[in-house]
C-alpha cells in the first residue's frame, strides 16, 4: 500500500519512506526491495562543489527551470550535522523553500552524520526512493567538503561541479580530486572579475586530460541568483545523459554501491559499545587487533 502511494508521489507517504530509510529503520529494506523494480528513470544529478560556490541556488533555479519544463524534481540536500541535534542544519532547504507547495517537488535535506565524502550513508536509498517515486529529475546537492568530495561520481548518472572566480590558484588547487570527477563545470558567479581566467585555466587542463568514455566536459557560466545560463546547465546535462556514458558504466558504479551496503550493513550488526571496549583493549596491549577482527567475522 505505501509503495503504490510512493509510486504516485503522495508527499506524506514519501516523508515517511524517507524517515524510515535516514533512521535505518527495519520496515525500510523491504519497502526499497518492492520498490526497486520501478528505478531506472530518473537523471540522478550531482551537484557538487566548495562551500559558498551557490550550489543551493543553482539547485533552486535548476528546479524552477525543470519545473517550467514540465518534469518533476526530487532534491536532496546533504547538509552539516547540527553539534547540538545531530540533525541537519536545513540552510539548503530554506533557500528552495518557494517550492514546497509545488506537488511535482519533493525536497528533503539529510544530515551526514559523520559521514564523509559530502554524502550521507543513506543518500543512494534516499535516490532510489525518489527514482521509484517517479521523478523525472533527482538533484542531489553535497555538503560542500572541498576536494575530497567525490563519492558524488558513484551515485550520479551526471555530476556538475560549481566553481567560481576568485579561489586564488583556481584550477591547481582543486583539481587533484573534485576536477576528475565532471561532466560538467558550471562557473557560478560568473558576474565577478575573473570568471574569463577561471574558465581559460579549465580549457588548458581538459586539454592536457582524457577521459575513457571521451567525453571532455562542458563549461558553462552562469549567474544563479538572477537565473542566467541556468537552461545551458540544463542543456549540458541532458547532452552528456543521452550519450549514454553513464548507463554504459553502471554496473561498475552498482559494484562500488554493493560494498559499500555490504560495509554498512557489516558495521549495524556492531553495537558502538563494541568497538569502544575493543579499542581499549588494542590501546592497552592487553589484544592485537587481528585476533579481535577475526572474532568479529566469525560472529557475523
Amino acid at each position: 500500500m505505501l509503495a503504490e502511494k510512493i509510486a504516485a508521489r503522495d508527499h506524506r507517504s514519501l516523508a515517511r519512506a524517507a524517515t524510515w530509510i535516514e533512521n535505518r529503520r527495519p520496515e525500510a529494506e523491504p519497502l526499497l526491495r518492492e520498490l526497486f523494480p520501478r528505478t531506472g528513470h530518473a537523471m540522478i544529478v550531482g551537484v557538487t562543489g566548495a562551500p559558498g560556490a551557490g550550489k543551493s541556488t543553482l539547485c533552486d533555479q535548476l528546479t524552477e527551470k525543470l519545473r517550467a519544463d514540465r518534469k518533476t524534481v526530487g532534491v536532496i540536500a546533504v547538509d552539516p550535522t547540527s553539534p547540538y541535534t545531530g540533525g541537519a542544519i536545513l540552510g539548503d532547504r530554506i533557500r528552495m523553500q518557494r517550492h514546497h507547495s509545488d506537488p511535482g517537488v519533493f525536497i528533503r535535506s539529510m544530515a551526514t552524520r559523520g559521514w564523509l565524502g559530502g554524502l550521507a550513508a543513506a543518500t543512494t536509498e534516499m535516490t532510489m526512493l525518489l527514482d521509484a517515486a517517479g521523478f523525472d529529475t533527482v538533484l542531489v546537492e553535497t555538503v560542500g567538503v572541498g576536494q575530497d568530495e567525490v563519492e558524488i561520481a558513484r551515485l550520479a548518472d551526471v555530476t556538475l561541479v560549481v566553481l567560481v572566480p576568485g579561489m586564488g590558484d583556481d584550477v591547481q588547487a582543486i583539481k587533484a580530486g573534485i576536477m576528475e570527477i565532471a561532466d560538467v563545470f558550471v562557473i557560478n558567479k560568473a558576474d565577478q572579475p575573473g570568471a574569463e581566467k577561471l574558465e581559460r585555466e579549465l580549457k588548458s587542463y581538459l586539454a592536457l586530460s582524457h577521459r575513457a568514455d571521451g567525453w571532455s566536459p562542458t563549461i558553462v557560466q552562469t549567474v544563479a541568483s538572477d537565473g542566467k545560463g541556468i537552461a545551458a546547465v540544463i542543456a549540458a546535462a541532458l547532452e552528456y545523459h543521452a550519450r549514454g556514458s553513464s548507463r554504459a558504466r553502471a554496473a561498475e558504479i552498482w559494484a562500488l554501491r554493493l560494498r559499500e551496503m555490504l560495509r554498512e550493513r557489516l558495521l549495524d550488526r556492531l553495537p558502538e559499545s563494541e568497538f569502544a571496549a575493543r579499542g581499549k583493549e588494542v590501546a592497552e596491549r592487553r589484544r592485537d587487533p587481528y585476533s579481535i577482527l577475526h572474532e568479529w567475522l566469525e560472529r557475523i
